[in-house]
């Protein structure tokens, strides 16, 4: 066994500060929503306004994770090949339903050059590049009701923005628990978080696998 590279310092940084902010911001989410169940930073003006300073450094962590990822040429991790939504995407899930239960090996041997699996780039995909942006800008609406009215009422007003933010709210949260869950499933049930903590892979070829 040895330690193989695998997640830059930035990386791992963009990572935990992305997944700190999802959080809490699905928590102040929860506050807003049900003052009286999840009170936990006061009055429901503080839960407003701890929710957009959070949303605003989620956009800006998103906005540097992007120009990263550009600049230094590391946006083909996310790229989905044409295998990637056909055999190796039904090998993936296959592992995912049956393999894994059974002692199989994962389908991806670690690659500092290909560190998704095939469903990770699709749901990376649809999650940086449509739910994302859809989350950013109905957030941004809601939050400049009051400053641009005519445009807030426009689209919709708070009867359509709330309800379909809200609803990403919940596809952020069934993703969290699925990331989470899917973190576990290395060698060990702390061997991939590690990882993306210290940076390095000290999987066996045998055992490499590229879940979370």
């Amino acid at each position: 066994m040895k330690s193989t590279p695998l997640y830059s310092l930035h990386e791992r940084v963009w990572h935990w500060l992305q997944a700190a902010a999802m959080i809490l911001l699905i928590l102040t989410g929860l506050a807003i929503h049900y003052p009286d169940r999840f009170g936990i930073v006061g009055s429901l003006a503080n839960s407003i306004r701890i929710h957009a300073w959070l949303g605003a450094a989620l956009i800006l962590n998103a906005f540097l994770g992007a120009f990263y990822h550009l600049t230094a040429e590391k946006y083909h991790h996310f790229l989905p090949q044409m295998d990637d939504f056909t055999g190796a995407a039904v090998r993936q899930a296959r592992f995912y339903l049956y393999g894994i239960f059974h002692g199989e090996h994962h389908p991806l041997d670690v690659d500092p050059k290909r560190k998704l699996n095939p469903l990770q780039k699709i749901t990376y995909l649809a999650l940086l590049n449509v739910l994302l942006p859809f989350q950013i800008v109905t957030g941004v609406l809601m939050w400049g009701a009051d400053r641009w009215p005519r445009t807030f009422e426009r689209v919709g007003g708070l009867w359509l923005l709330g309800p379909a933010h809200t609803l990403g709210a919940y596809l952020f949260l069934a993703f969290l628990i699925g990331h989470i869950y899917l973190a576990t499933t290395g060698p060990t049930p702390l061997a991939l978080i590690r990882e993306m903590a210290l940076g390095e892979s000290e999987r066996t070829e045998s055992s490499a696998e590229i879940a979370e």
